[in-house]
């Protein structure tokens, strides 16, 4: 049976020869005594992850490979040799984000010390289910939480929870939403978001069971920004028609552009109103944890809820996605069911009451350890970095007759002057393609009826030389 199938052609990479480890490999970890087979399995995989990472510039971005292994388990158990190899023909098809010249999406490099962190964490196998099943790491999660909650403004009785991606984050904040209003079973109640807002709003209100005419896009200024006088005229539309609102959710970094919603604004619209504002943050809030550049996400405390991803920029292996609230008590009020078969919390809830998820790994712990390592001078840097690479792109694209869509964070799209639909189309798909022969792997989003191409600015070893060939391209390219 073939091992793999691949997309393309492409030579079989060579690695440095697999360690020779003898068999049987324990199926669990003794309790009672250090077993030097595990250990020494564990080494070889993480020297082999180490190689991985060593190799990254030499290979492209995106695989060569689209592999596809063997999939059921075998009869008998594999030898640890065997699920050596395994492992490495999943990683030889595996995406690139170490690769200096991946600018494609919000997938930076990982941090050592979070990676340490996952493998501790599913070590472990704690489930913050409740406290009992995960007593240290509860009390980190929340007291992260809190600390991240105030680090961004929303006060010193705020906190949250930790959840599996952005999208989950916004669907609980909704859900709370929902909750707080009084509006559950209301079919007839609207969310209203920026033209822009990221797709995972659509989902949410699916997944609540409301109609996909239940969100309101309201249209953006020429920066990108959700219009203020646009959303007052939707608001009094609602009004008129007798649809109550849910929620206004703002956005702080924008999909395509990284355009960031004017937040005190709309803080004063909602709370004159008495309507529930979320901001979906996951690009741009981590930039609120900087004095250097929390300008450019202002306001983000005003909000009665933020969600947060630390995975997109900050370098914490996915999944990291925080829901922070003003009133955290919100979570346990809107989610808890009671969990009998668990002793009592000592807290107002056990962890699989604050959320829609009940077990949950230690996710937590990867940010923690992550932050850690980093500091604050370290998180300064990181986000410097971004915003530099998103400057210098921007300052050696700007004479090209392009139409640059960027905003203060560290996305840039763009695309040539005067095409149209179909033309802008073909350009994308023909550029990016010569862009990847160059190892510059970007992504072709459709933005305002058009295919551009957007550099991501995150990745931290991404250099003048990377973006020097990038302008080199694109100037081929333009008709």
């Amino acid at each position: 049976m073939a091992r793999a199938c691949s997309a393309a052609l492409a030579p079989a990479p060579q690695h440095e020869p697999l360690p020779e480890l003898a068999s049987p490999l324990p199926a669990f970890p003794d309790p009672l005594q250090a077993d030097p087979q595990l250990q020494r399995f564990l080494d070889a995989a993480v020297a082999q992850l180490c190689q991985w990472w060593s190799g990254s510039g030499q290979r492209s971005p995106l695989p060569l490979l689209s592999v596809l292994p063997e999939l059921a388990p075998p009869i008998d158990g594999q030898p640890p040799q065997a699920l050596l190899a395994d492992l490495q023909l999943v990683m030889d098809g595996a995406f690139n984000p170490s690769h200096p010249g991946a600018l494609a999406h919000l997938d930076p490099p990982p941090l050592a010390a979070a990676v340490a962190a996952e493998l501790v964490a599913a070590g472990l196998n704690n489930n913050l289910l409740a406290e009992e099943l995960s007593p240290s790491l509860t009390r980190l999660e929340r007291g992260l939480c809190g600390w991240m909650a105030t680090a961004l403004g929303l006060g010193d009785q705020s906190g949250g929870v930790a959840a599996s991606g952005g999208s989950l984050s916004n669907l609980m904040a909704l859900v709370v939403a929902r909750h707080r209003s009084g509006l559950a079973g209301e079919a007839s109640a609207v969310v209203l978001c920026s033209a822009d807002a990221h797709v995972s709003l659509s989902k949410a209100l699916m997944v609540m069971g409301l109609p996909a005419s239940a969100l309101w896009p309201v249209p953006v200024d020429a920066a990108g920004a959700l219009s203020i006088p646009a959303l007052e005229q939707a608001l009094e539309r609602a009004q008129g028609q007798g649809r109550p609102v849910l929620a206004v959710v703002a956005t702080a970094g924008t999909t395509v552009r990284g355009a960031v919603d004017p937040i005190a604004p709309l803080a004063a619209l909602c709370r004159s109103r008495g309507i529930w504002l979320h901001v979906d943050g996951a690009i741009g809030a981590v930039f609120a944890l900087s004095d250097a550049h929390r300008t450019r996400v202002p306001d983000l405390g005003l909000a009665d809820s933020l969600t947060v991803n630390p995975q997109k920029l900050l370098g914490i292996p996915k999944s990291s996605s925080l829901l922070l609230l003003r009133d955290p008590g919100l979570l346990a009020s809107c989610f808890a069911t009671g969990l009998p078969y668990m002793e009592p919390s000592w807290a107002d809830a056990h962890g699989g009451e604050c959320g829609l998820q009940g077990t949950r790994p230690a996710e937590v712990l990867k940010l923690w350890l992550g932050l850690r390592q980093l500091g604050r001078s370290g998180i300064d840097a990181v986000l410097e970095g971004a915003i530099s690479r998103r400057q210098r792109l921007q300052q050696l694209l700007d004479p090209l007759p392009l139409s640059l869509q960027g905003g203060p964070l560290h996305l840039l799209a763009f695309c040539p002057e005067g095409l149209d639909a179909s033309a802008a189309d073909l350009w994308s798909s023909t550029t990016r393609q010569r862009l990847l022969e160059q190892q510059l792997m970007l992504s072709r989003p459709l933005y305002a009826g058009r295919h551009h191409l957007k550099a991501v600015l995150g990745n931290p070893h991404t250099g003048e030389v990377e973006l020097q060939r990038l302008r080199t391209v694109v100037e081929a390219s333009l008709p």
